[in-house]
Order: structure tokens, then sequence, then C-alpha cells
């Protein structure tokens, strides 16, 4: 099993006659259409608010009830 690696920096992201180039980190450089590009970013928004509430509901459960 190949170990995935987590990014912690953001892709650089840039438009140019109606196609949206996305690159890094790593080797990603990808190209879009403008719906394909907004509906990545839909589910990019979704997919972190999840992680960030994970995230959140972890750290409560390690400090513990509230006093």
């Amino acid at each position: 099993m190949t170990k995935k690696t987590i990014y912690d920096e953001a892709s650089e992201v840039e438009a140019d006659n109606g196609v949206v180039t996305v690159k890094g980190p790593d080797e990603v450089d990808v190209r879009l259409t403008d719906d394909a590009a907004a509906e990545i970013s839909d589910r990019l928004l979704v997919g972190s608010m999840k992680a960030r509430g994970q995230k959140y509901q972890e750290e409560k459960k390690k400090k513990g009830p509230a006093q």
C-alpha cells in the first residue's frame, strides 16, 4: 500500500481564455472547464468544512467535559 502525502499548501489557480488551470503542490497540473472548476470548488468547500468539524470534535474529546 502506498502512503499518500497530505499537503498543507494550496494550489495555484488561474483562468485564461475560459479554461481554469490548477497547479501544485507536487506534480498537480490540471486544466478544467469553468463548470468543472466550480463543481470542484463546491466539493472542496464541503470537504473542508467536514474536516474542520472532525478536527473540532476530536479536540473537544481530548479536552473532556466542560467545567
